[in-house]
């Protein structure tokens, strides 16, 4: 949340502070966002914070390296946790066996995050939690009875 107040104050991301987050999200291929030009995070997350449209606000994150919808679902959380939550492949496993989806999924598109999204804002909604709080608690719902390997 400290990066997101950042984000706000100044309209942007350093590349330093997008790393940051994506370490934080996925420790495994955050190292790549160290690839990206310095003027370029910082023009992309400018674009991007000037958006409305959720989807479009992922693509553009999309296209830095080192970005993936689960860490521009991420940023998005840190700008605004009421209206979005980090998703992963445990997120989606928690609403699959919930019976939302019909299948699991391993890896995410920015449409996949609008589908999670929907639901869990409606979550959100019905209950006093905000929507980073129902997206972590799903996460550590299928952290806590996953029954065998998450991959």
């Amino acid at each position: 949340m400290k990066i997101g107040d950042k984000y706000h104050k100044k309209g942007y991301l350093t590349k330093e502070e997008l790393y940051q987050l994506a370490h934080l999200n996925s420790t495994r291929s955050s190292y790549h966002v160290k690839k990206n030009p310095a003027s370029r995070v910082e023009k992309v997350t400018e674009a991007a914070y000037q958006l409305d449209d959720d989807f479009c606000r992922l693509a553009l994150y999309n296209s830095l390296m080192g970005i993936g919808t689960p860490t521009g679902s991420a940023i998005l959380t840190a700008l605004d946790s009421k209206k979005h939550c980090v998703i992963d492949t445990r997120v989606w496993a928690t609403l699959y066996n919930l019976e939302y989806f019909e299948k699991e999924k391993e890896s995410f598109k920015p449409e996949d995050y609008l589908k999670i999204i929907e639901i869990v804002r409606e979550m959100a909604d019905q209950s006093k939690f905000t929507t980073a709080e129902i997206g972590y608690a799903l996460f550590a719902y299928d952290v806590v009875n996953r029954k065998g390997n998450l991959h």
